[in-house]
């Protein structure tokens, strides 16, 4: 098998899928790797690094993906990007199939074995291939980083000879993987870290690294991969009264709530974004998918009410050098577990295959993203009647 890596175009975007130090381990099961001229040039991977540990470097994107087996790249591919795929070969990438139902349709009809990245399930199995954590872990250290630059404040405690200065207070919202990285990094930095989060399981773990868990009387909302459903209106109410309160007392507010496939849930909303103190900084880890706070802009750093609110969607790739070295062992990961001496193979039996493999054979054969993409594809044949 040959896979091809391609450089990634999406603007801003520094990170590569797969790192020189997995080309060797990879060759070693008996897949080879073709690499694109300057695919890790931005994240410090050089085209000699890649051909000394015995990948292929290719001219263009086409010279790349000639001959390619599998593609394997981090942003979802655009529509027309996925016609220059060849046809019954496979894309292992983040694709966010439940709701990017054009680019799930063309995969289907190019006969492209997807593999989706960011639906691999949650299971202890599979932590060596979880992408969303291995990345959220760089997005949460960066997030605090980003803030402490912002923040016209210390995060420590000094002693000085011109007084005591408080220690910088940090409210975390959300405890998923970037939340935890968030709240360990800001406590080592000397913040005083508080946090909240819809579940009530990561209350421990929250504690266990220093910060308070702020404990709300409301529905748990723990659902199945570790990832937080939606709550009822009451619930919604109750913890928006206790955000309120802890906001307005925080210097930095550090947003990371996702729920998969849905616009990230407004957290922190426009009035409380006002209630807090001059000078004070929020940074929205969900910008991608709208954001947690009213009013981020994502893409863009804003000064509104006298808060610098950061809506910046390349946190991650900020950390080019180390997110990509996670990713590609990510990748490794799961390439040899989907593979067995260089062939495909797919059990759909088994959990990580069923839950990762989007479409195959000409076929959507994920359950949930087949429910999602036919009522469209319906609503098409019933419009054009």
């Amino acid at each position: 098998m040959r896979i091809a890596v391609k450089k990634e175009r999406a603007p801003g975007e520094r990170r590569v899928a797969v790192v020189p130090e997995s080309v060797k381990r990879l060759g070693a099961k008996k897949i080879a790797v073709s690499v694109e001229a300057g695919a890790g040039a931005a994240a410090f991977a050089g085209d000699d690094e890649y051909r000394a540990a015995g990948a292929e470097v290719a001219a263009s994107t086409e010279a790349v993906l000639t001959g390619a087996d599998a593609v394997v790249q981090i942003r979802a591919p655009s529509v027309d990007e996925i016609k220059r795929l060849k046809e019954g070969s496979a894309l292992v990438s983040l694709l966010y199939p439940l709701v990017n139902v054009d680019l799930v349709k063309a995969l289907a009809a190019r006969r492209i074995t997807a593999l989706a990245v960011d639906m691999i399930p949650r299971t202890t199995l599979a932590q060596m291939m979880d992408v969303l954590s291995s990345q959220a872990t760089a997005a949460g250290y960066e997030a605090v980083l980003m803030a402490a630059a912002a923040l016209p404040r210390f995060f420590p405690m000094l002693m000085t000879a011109a007084g005591t200065i408080a220690p910088a207070k940090v409210l975390v919202l959300g405890a998923g993987v970037a939340g935890l990285q968030a709240i360990g990094t800001a406590r080592r930095l000397g913040a005083v870290v508080e946090a909240f989060d819809v579940r009530k399981v990561v209350k421990e773990q929250v504690e266990s690294l220093g910060a308070k868990f702020v404990m709300v009387e409301a529905e748990d909302a723990q659902a199945a991969g570790g990832y937080a459903a939606e709550l009822s209106e009451a619930a919604k109410r109750k913890q928006s009264e206790a955000i309120a309160a802890h906001a307005a007392k925080a210097d930095v507010v550090i947003c990371t709530a996702l729920i998969p496939g849905r616009r990230a849930p407004v957290l922190l909303t426009a009035d409380m974004v006002k209630a807090m103190r001059p000078g004070s900084v929020v940074v929205d880890l969900a910008a991608e998918q709208q954001g947690n706070c009213e009013l981020t802009r994502p893409g863009e750093t804003v000064a509104l009410h006298g808060v610098t609110i950061i809506g910046q969607t390349d946190m991650t790739s900020r950390m080019c050098s180390h997110a990509s070295q996670m990713y590609s062992r990510n990748m490794e990961k799961l390439l040899l577990y989907v593979t067995q001496d260089g062939s495909w193979k797919l059990d759909f039996k088994d959990e990580i295959v069923a839950g990762t493999v989007i479409t195959h054979a000409g076929s959507i054969v994920h359950p949930k993203v087949k429910e999602m993409v036919e009522p469209s594809v319906s609503a098409s044949a019933g419009a054009g009647q």
